[in-house]
């Protein structure tokens, strides 16, 4: 038996996963800086908070880059558990910050569980889909088990409540079942069974309806509901082309909310410019580009749906988040992957480069 070769790891991924995280320590820096010393007397706490997870995620990253990515088709179902687990856990044991339980303390170190199961879900489909290729044409058979575990992840981190999360579980679910060979007839059916279930979540929470009617027109009540998309809008158009400089933005100083997390992506505009803003959704496209041009590439259909699960699972959140903060689409709630503050964010999308490069260096 011949031994098996490898080849690099894919070094365009790696690179724009390395220059995305090195400007988010910047930007982390000088979005939370003001609020920092502020709140704790300390500009450096934040950074200090993401270079830990940086740390942590590297080393993930590393690791996982060593391991054979095909040890995690067996382990896909424990997988699924154990996030499940947690998922169960966090709404009871979960640290309350504003009336959401997202985060389970762990001292030095706060696990948002939701990100983990965002992994494991991604791993379950690969999983399940490369061991029945011909069953993902049938509804039953290839679309329903994928679609119960999405759905009970969906259900447990709604409970949370983290709206913005489940929407970008399950439209990562989505492209993966698309990739895995599901009828399109059966993504469209399902999509317009999942709309008046998303509308119906939508209109039973009085603050999820103030959003939608806020993105239909913000300054209908600018003052409140309407406040972060028009401080958001204002952030990215006072940038210009060449942006304020680095360290000038004046939203952070308390008008943007939450600037060092959802909405990062404004506080960069306004300090870097649209050519700033432009660097990063060029590394973003490098990024997917890289990603999936390793799924058409893999091995093994297992590699092929994990690799499309990975990058659809980090670009739709940018996307998302991208698509927010420049009042394209309702605000969610969700970060900006590698440069919004979040260490369990960050070490779970380093984590995942990690696999996506184990799988680029088997490719023959």
């Amino acid at each position: 038996m011949s031994r098996e070769t490898h080849s690099m790891p894919d070094l365009l991924l790696f690179a724009a996963a390395l220059l995305l995280v090195s400007l988010g320590l910047v930007m982390v820096y000088s979005a939370s800086s003001v609020m920092a010393l502020a709140e704790t007397g300390d500009p450096l706490y934040y950074l200090k908070r993401q270079m830990m997870g940086m740390t942590l995620g590297t080393a993930a990253m590393l690791i996982l880059m060593q391991i054979d990515y095909r040890i995690y088709q067996r382990v896909a179902i424990l997988g699924v558990l154990a996030a499940g687990g947690l998922l169960a856990a966090v709404l009871v044991i979960g640290t309350n910050v504003s009336g959401s339980r997202r985060w389970i303390d762990l001292g030095v170190f706060n696990l948002q569980p939701s990100e983990l199961s965002k992994l494991a879900l991604v791993n379950f489909i690969a999983a399940f889909a490369a061991s029945r290729p011909q069953a993902m044409k049938s509804f039953w058979k290839g679309l329903v088990p994928p679609l119960l575990v999405t759905g009970v992840f969906f259900g447990l981190v709604i409970m949370e409540p983290d709206f913005g999360t489940g929407v970008s579980m399950v439209g990562t679910a989505l492209i993966m079942l698309f990739a895995c060979g599901a009828k399109i007839s059966h993504l469209i059916l399902l999509i317009l069974m999942a709309v008046p279930l998303l509308g119906a979540l939508i209109w039973l929470e009085p603050y999820r309806m103030e959003r939608i009617l806020s993105f239909l027109n913000p300054w209908a009540d600018p003052m409140n509901t309407g406040w972060n998309i028009i401080q958001s809008l204002l952030a990215i158009g006072s940038g210009g082309l060449f942006g304020l400089g680095l360290g000038s933005s004046r939203q952070k100083f308390y008008y943007l909310p939450e600037q060092h997390t959802d909405f990062i992506f404004a506080i960069l505009g306004e300090e870097l410019g649209f050519l700033g803003s432009l660097a990063v959704l060029a590394l973003f496209f490098l990024f997917a580009w890289r990603g999936f041009r390793i799924a058409m590439k893999a091995n093994d259909l297992f590699g092929s749906f994990l690799a499309v699960g990975i990058t659809s699972m980090i670009v739709v959140q940018a996307a998302l988040n991208i698509g927010v903060v420049s009042g394209v689409l309702p605000v969610t709630g969700v970060t900006l992957p590698f440069i919004s503050f979040g260490s369990s964010s960050l070490v779970v999308s380093l984590a995942g480069v990690g696999v996506l490069l184990n799988i680029s260096k088997r490719i023959r």
